[in-house]
């Protein structure tokens, strides 16, 4: 794996490292909403208190993905973001549109974003396009089904990380041969997905401790913290991801990840 990720014109150092991507809403339907903004002002704010605390990088949605919410057009998507990415670049923030719709993610490239977070997995040809003519990073996220509003029942497994692993070798080869080969992995284990919420919740930290599994693909490794309803139980999987060298993480609770983060002594 390289010792840098490249985002435009910026590198970030990999390795002994992780940095944190703090996850800004602007979907009013968000569940999460201690991180949704009303407008640009409130979402610049936002991102720079995230810097403050030691952020690196911000994730920006406008598409609630949680499968109880409605899914909105493309053209309202971009609406909401592009404005607060344009804000947000001119400030110097490192911007990933949180998405799995191809113009979304087209239109925050040019609003000035550098990284595509396809909550989709890279699988639809519009998107990989997209990436492909832009040159921006793209994380792929692990999802079991087209998109977080049509997946079903998680499915539940002692070898998630392996079989994850393994959809994703698949995914960087196909990835590969159209020479889109600046790919972060997230094994999408915060997802919401239907079924047994303290099963799904086990196999997460499971997966995180397998994260050599997913490392061993060559790719920086985002693990995503899922939200959960009791703050203990995050600051579990913020110090599990930290202990298994987790080179993002991505999260709702900025200021604890952070503080944990420096407590772990892998601040960038």
């Amino acid at each position: 794996m390289s010792d840098r990720l490249i985002l435009g014109d910026k590198h970030l150092s990999l390795g002994g490292v992780t940095h944190v991507m703090g996850v800004v809403n602007i979907s009013p339907d968000s569940k999460n909403t201690h991180t949704v903004a009303r407008g640009v002002d409130e979402a610049l704010l936002m991102a720079e208190r995230y810097r403050d605390w030691g952020a690196t990088l911000i994730d920006l949605g406008g598409q609630s993905s949680h499968l109880d919410n409605p899914t909105i057009e493309a053209i309202e998507e971009i609406s909401r973001v592009v404005p607060v990415i344009e804000a947000m670049a001119a400030e110097g923030h490192l911007v990933a549109i949180d998405t799995w719709k191809p113009d979304v993610a087209a239109a925050a490239i040019s609003a000035g974003a550098v990284i595509v977070n396809d909550t989709g997995g890279l699988a639809e040809p519009e998107m990989r396009a997209v990436v492909a003519d832009s040159g921006a990073a793209a994380i792929a996220v692990y999802v079991e089904g087209d998109n977080p509003h049509a997946v079903g029942e998680v499915e539940i497994r002692r070898d998630k990380a392996e079989t994850t692993a393994a959809g994703f070798r698949t995914l960087l080869e196909e990835l590969s041969a159209e020479e889109i080969e600046n790919v972060i992995l997230d094994p999408g284990i915060a997802l919401n997905y239907r079924g047994d919420y303290e099963a799904y919740s086990r196999m997460q930290l499971e997966v995180i401790a397998g994260s050599d599994h997913l490392r061993d693909l060559g790719k920086p490794l985002l693990i995503p913290i899922p939200r959960k309803r009791d703050g203990h139980r995050m600051a579990v999987y913020i110090g599990l991801a930290l202990e298994h060298q987790a080179d993002i993480i991505r999260v709702h609770d900025v200021a604890m990840a952070c503080d944990l983060v420096r407590l772990f002594g892998r601040s960038p």
